[in-house]
């Protein structure tokens, strides 16, 4: 990631940044992980696709350093709800993929069920 200043939300206001949205086009997770894809890697080298934050989140998640929608909230010092509007951009523009968690109530396998019930009775224990 190439030395500079972390954009900080006391620079611009967090409606400007999301042109007035404040619903995403794609709902992400808190925990939610995201990548910077090879599409996102070379529009932001090539032309600098999208305004600064665009080129910070691309920067931040390149190079198999994946981050939190979270992390990248704190990182920037932006509302969750902007850094949401960004990324779910930027994710259908396919500058980044969104690797959602999986769900407990998906799994479906006795062995990891079984686990967890020992872990719970371990900690209830203590």
């Amino acid at each position: 990631m190439p030395e500079r200043d972390e954009p900080t939300g006391a620079l611009v206001r967090p409606y400007v940044v999301t042109r007035g949205r404040t619903r995403p086009k794609l709902e992400i997770a808190l925990e939610a992980l995201v990548e910077t894809t090879v599409r996102g890697r070379s529009g932001m080298i090539r032309g600098g696709q999208g305004g600064s934050e665009h080129q910070y989140i691309a920067a931040m998640c390149d190079g198999g350093r994946v981050q939190s929608l979270a992390e990248i909230a704190a990182r920037m010092q932006l509302p969750l709800g902007v850094a949401r509007v960004i990324v779910a951009d930027m994710a259908t523009d396919g500058l980044v993929a969104v690797y959602e968690p999986t769900s407990l109530e998906d799994e479906t396998d006795a062995v990891g069920t079984e686990l967890l019930e020992r872990v719970l009775s371990g900690l209830r224990r203590l």
